[in-house]
């Protein structure tokens, strides 16, 4: 039973948890929500509840006055909402991803997930966060289920399908420039490649272990090929009647390769030839008995005399 329970949490089957806060920690039913909607007691993502104001956040693309507003505008007004809040929340550990929503239903609007690499680190930002003012308003911060962005952001959005518009349940992430990405989250990488630099025997390149692998790999074929190649040639008929070797003195890299029937009167060939020397052998020992025979003037026994032959 309680294998079954936690196999179903969070998910629809599930009767007593809230899959959607489980996914995207925001419900749109709120306290009035048939389902529990359980806080996690630590967790490396924080949430801080509707902190980023839209410039058109009341009729999209035109300001409070009426007036419409460049879309340009309205991304550099995002983006310096992004490097400020990410400057300041940097101060606490090193961040994962910063995510901001782009709906505009109330339990999602401007809504802000940012997730460490530890959990101590988004514990330290909630502890210090709470209870400050951003833009004259008070943050609301909170930890936060969702850990995989995955399952929580509309694909649909992503491929500029979505037929909910802002309204969606699921997340309708706000993207920022490359150029502010490098920016901002290249530091992490830059400190990532001087602490491997420090020690590049320990820490090697993938390119290097690859190559290394696949020019072992290839050591290894073609050291069973040529063992493989000396044990035909060393048991082989012809090397031992000593005919490896060309006229010219050279050994023959390629030999051409008899068909099925001159392999056929070969074989022949080899048992005619033991068969041969089998009755060679049979018409001396049969001499032998007779001369031993006639010297001794009694008969030994025959299949004695083979045995010591």
């Amino acid at each position: 039973m309680a294998e079954h329970l936690a196999s179903i949490f969070g998910t629809e089957k599930d009767r007593v948890n809230c899959p959607f806060y489980f996914k995207i920690g925001a419900c749109r039913h709120g306290d009035r929500c048939s389902r529990l909607h359980t806080k996690p007691s630590i967790s490396p993502t924080i949430l801080l509840s509707n902190m980023y104001q839209r410039p058109d956040s009341i009729t999209p693309g035109v300001d409070a006055q009426g007036n419409p507003i460049d879309p340009r505008k309205i991304q550099e007004h995002f983006e310096d909402f992004y490097e400020d809040l990410f400057e300041e929340l940097n101060k606490y550990g090193e961040i994962e991803s910063l995510n901001i929503c782009d709906n505009l239903a109330d339990h999602m609007v401007g809504n802000v997930y940012v997730q460490f690499r530890e959990e101590e680190q988004a514990a330290n930002a909630l502890k210090n966060l709470t209870g400050r003012f951003y833009a004259g308003r008070p943050i609301i911060v909170d930890f936060s289920p969702v850990t995989d962005f995955r399952e929580a952001t509309c694909r649909q959005y992503e491929e500029n399908v979505c037929n909910r518009g802002g309204y969606c349940n699921f997340m309708h992430l706000k993207k920022i420039s490359r150029e502010l990405r490098r920016q901002l989250f290249g530091r992490y990488r830059r400190r990532q490649s001087r602490s491997r630099s420090r020690s590049p025997y320990r820490h090697r390149s993938y390119e290097d272990r690859s190559h290394r692998s696949h020019s072992r790999k290839h050591d290894e074929r073609d050291h069973y090929y040529e063992s493989r190649s000396r044990r035909n040639r060393s048991t082989s008929p012809d090397h031992k009647r000593g005919r490896s070797r060309s006229p010219g003195g050279r050994r023959d890299r390629s030999p051409v390769r008899d068909g099925s029937e001159e392999r056929r009167a070969r074989i022949e060939q080899w048992n005619r030839e033991k068969e041969q020397a089998e009755l060679g052998n049979r018409a001396n020992a049969d001499s032998n008995y007779k001369n031993e025979s006639n010297r001794n003037g009694s008969a030994p026994n025959q299949d004695q005399y083979y045995n010591q032959q």
